[in-house]
């Protein structure tokens, strides 16, 4: 398989019809959209396991500052 770079796909794309270019993007915004909610999802289960097992901490923003900036 030949491996083509980003510019590649880009000049590819970039002779095909108006249309078939706009159907491209939609995909591709509606993939971008569904990578980010799996991420979210991904991250709400690690902080909901942190809860659970008690890897958090609570306090003020001064306490949360007092913490960083003694490390």
């Amino acid at each position: 398989m030949q491996t083509m770079t980003v510019n590649d796909i880009l000049q590819n794309i970039s002779v095909l019809p108006p249309e078939d270019q706009y159907f491209i993007a939609e995909i591709l915004s509606k993939r971008i959209s569904d990578l980010k909610r799996r991420q979210i999802a991904a991250r709400t289960d690690e902080a909901e396991e942190n809860y659970k097992t008690g890897k958090i901490s609570s306090g003020s923003v001064a306490d949360l500052m007092k913490e960083i900036n003694d490390d």
